[in-house]
């Protein structure tokens, strides 16, 4: 149904005269009348019948008046839902708990005025298809993939470096180290266990990398049944340990004894930017960036590594 047709035929109802519904939609009275006959044409129905005092609704004209408000209405909450600053701020965070959960977080804390919607996509692919089809507005991720430059309408801006911790249970040799340097957990043969490691993934690229260049042991086997397996399973298995991220907020039993040790020479950091599209006309968005790019943070600072094709700061 066409609504030009059925805004015309709100006019004329509440003018009671085609000519005067044709001055306020700035068309000719012609025009009004072709529209209401082919409106009339498409319900099968008359509208309007002809009075000594201009047009009148007919009964299936009064019965079908509501409905139309009703649609008009509806175009108007449909328009103003796409409309720039009407809706809220889309941004991908991956999980609830890694960094970029606690990058919105402040920011929201930062900007309460600004509305958001915080949504959770797996992998990068996923979410550049997202950001260009405008299904969200920006996306924290890690890296680039090797080889797959992201595309020329997707800009970046790295806002946080965060460095990796060593995870173990109360039993593991490395326990009670205050820290734990690359060079032990290559050279002493520590297994790090992160079954939640998918090949193909960001991560999973990252951590290739991370074995390439210091000769880590990293296994990924065994299915991934959550953090909360995971953290058992570290706590009661005095060989394994597993990395962590500084800013992933765990909870974990008191009995499980776990212990987080800073990782050394160098400090294997994990490169977080926010993506977004270039066109992207949210007015929200800019405010984001601002955000995020006025915390201080120390790219490529010395005694750390990433990386030499995650995105540039």
């Amino acid at each position: 149904m066409d609504l030009d047709t059925v805004r015309t035929f709100v006019a004329a109802a509440d003018a009671g005269q085609f000519q005067e519904a044709a001055a306020e939609l700035a068309v000719t009275q012609q025009a009004v009348s072709k529209r209401i006959a082919a409106l009339e044409r498409d319900l099968g129905v008359r509208l309007f019948t002809r009075t000594a005092r201009g047009a009148g609704l007919t009964i299936d004209g009064q019965a079908f008046l509501p409905h139309a408000r009703e649609l008009l209405r509806a175009a108007e909450r449909a328009v103003a839902s796409v409309r720039p600053g009407s809706r809220p701020l889309r941004v991908d965070v991956i999980a609830s708990r890694v960094a970029p959960s606690g990058l919105m977080r402040g920011f929201h804390r930062a900007h309460p005025e600004i509305d958001l919607d915080v949504v959770m996509l797996f992998d990068v692919e996923t979410a550049v298809a997202a950001i260009r089809s405008g299904a969200i507005d920006a996306s924290f991720r890690a890296v680039a993939m090797p080889g797959r430059p992201l595309p020329e309408d997707i800009e970046s801006v790295r806002v946080l470096d965060e460095p990796l911790q060593l995870l173990t249970g109360p039993g593991h040799a490395l326990a009670g180290a205050r820290s734990v340097t690359v060079a032990q957990l290559a050279d002493d043969g520590h297994r790090i266990w992160m079954p939640g490691i998918v090949p193909g993934t960001e991560w999973a690229a990252y951590y290739d990398d991370l074995v390439a260049e210091f000769g880590l042991t990293i296994e990924a086997t065994g299915p991934n049944f959550g953090s909360d397996a995971l953290l058992d399973t570290v706590a009661d298995t005095p060989a394994l340990a597993t990395f962590m991220s500084e800013h992933t907020r765990l909870v974990w039993p008191s009995g499980h004894g776990l212990r987080r040790i800073p990782v050394t020479d160098p400090v294997p950091v994990y490169p977080h930017s926010l993506l977004w599209h270039r066109d992207n006309p949210h007015p929200a968005l800019p405010a984001l960036r601002a955000h995020l790019t006025d915390t201080p943070t120390d790219h490529d600072a010395a005694g750390t590594w990433a990386p030499d094709w995650v995105l540039p700061r």
